[in-house]
């Protein structure tokens, strides 16, 4: 099977990186300046040093370069069974794209997006065969983040679903399947996990350091500020903005004037040398200042209760619109971003009148309607729905 991936950045190389390995022809194309040279070399030191570790031969190393090409020239298309789209997130640089590559590739080729954000049916209209098109994200760095969200469109056909379903089981990877919401699962889910850790910091509860180091104690591998470093200002924040402004300016979902400042300077964090932290003295000055960091352990436990509960609550709202059930929730959010725990697990341990009463509390005190409940999380407070295994099932009437 040919794959072609249209992005040759660190997110298309990865993805192609992982239909190489598995076997297939890949090409990659992309028109910025120098990004064909810096994918292929990318590609020959991740496979240089695979071979110098032990995890490949140097026979397995020429044998998958030998089925990989770069071009600058769309034209590569041509004869591909799967295209990949992983440019930047934009809405008509992606539709003026499909528009070029649709008319070249075969009818019965399938053409798919890697965005983490935007709407497949908006991206598929226009197309001459939107029901060979959908969703499919895979989650940075590709080769190693196992889960990949498959997200049919309303114009999608039914085979879509199951055909991709298939191919990610086939490339070792663990596939989810999600309704075409802003965000799909894992960001919609996890847009708290950010901006509840902003606004803590923007009322002076906690400094920077102090609120990665609270949620780092309970198993997260980032703090949601570390994070956000390594992610991108300017990747991070426009996700945040596209998903509050898909769900119709949702509070819960308002993006932070601290964080839209940082990317309007150019301050994207890692990548540039600063963010929320500062790097100049090295990549590690993010756990330096945690480490340094002294919180009182109370503190620390209501920071952890305040964001926490805010994941829980976006991820019933996710079962609540059949984005997806619960158990594909909790696969999303631990092998897609890494949580040491799914949000509806840990929904269960901390029981649902904890959450609620935390909810409650945050919305009587500001007035803000981003802590607003979702009414699952009523509903399993009166006991009028239960969640069981992969399923919600209910007794209410409204």
């Amino acid at each position: 099977m040919k794959v072609v991936v249209l992005g040759a950045g660190a997110m298309g190389t990865g993805i192609g990186q992982i239909a190489a390995q598995n076997g297939h022809e890949v090409g990659y194309y992309d028109s910025f300046p120098g990004a064909v040279d810096r994918s292929r070399a990318s590609i020959e030191k991740i496979f240089a040093r695979g071979v110098e570790k032990g995890r490949m031969t140097e026979a397995q190393r020429d044998e998958t370069l030998a089925r990989m090409y770069w071009s600058d020239d769309l034209s590569i298309v041509k004869g591909a069974h799967l295209v990949v789209e992983a440019v930047i997130e934009d809405l008509e640089v992606k539709k003026s794209l499909f528009a070029q590559v649709e008319p070249l590739i075969p009818a019965d080729a399938w053409l798919c997006t890697n965005t983490s954000s935007l709407s497949i049916a908006a991206l598929s209209n226009g197309l001459a065969h939107p029901e060979r098109f959908g969703g499919l994200h895979f989650f940075n760095p590709a080769p190693l983040m196992p889960l990949v969200e498959i997200v049919p469109g309303v114009k999608t056909g039914e085979d879509f679903a199951e055909t991709m379903e298939a191919l990610m089981n086939d490339w070792g990877k663990v596939p989810v399947i999600a309704k075409d919401t802003p965000g799909f699962i894992v960001n919609k889910v996890a847009r708290p996990f950010y901006s509840e850790a902003i606004k803590l910091y923007e009322e002076g509860v906690a400094s920077i350091a102090e609120i990665d180091a609270a949620v780092k104690s309970i198993g997260f591998r980032m703090g949601p500020f570390e994070l956000t470093d390594l992610i991108g200002h300017d990747v991070n924040y426009t996700v945040t903005e596209t998903v509050w402004s898909q769900f119709f300016y949702d509070p819960r979902f308002r993006p932070s004037i601290t964080q839209k400042r940082l990317k309007e300077a150019g301050l994207y964090g890692r990548k540039t040398g600063r963010g929320f932290y500062n790097y100049a003295s090295g990549m590690d000055a993010a756990v330096a200042a945690q480490e340094e960091a002294e919180i009182d352990p109370m503190l620390s436990e209501k920071i952890v209760e305040r964001i926490l509960c805010l994941i829980i609550n976006e991820a019933l709202d996710a079962v609540w619109q059949g984005i997806a059930d619960p158990e594909n929730v909790d696969l999303a959010m631990t092998k897609g971003v890494n949580y040491p725990k799914g949000p509806i697990q840990w929904g269960r341990e901390m029981g649902w009148d904890q959450v609620l009463d935390t909810l409650k509390r945050c919305h009587k005190h500001y007035g803000d309607d981003r802590y607003r409940p979702c009414p699952l999380l009523r509903h399993l407070n009166t006991g009028s729905a239960e969640l069981g295994e992969g399923q919600l099932t209910d007794n209410f009437m409204v």
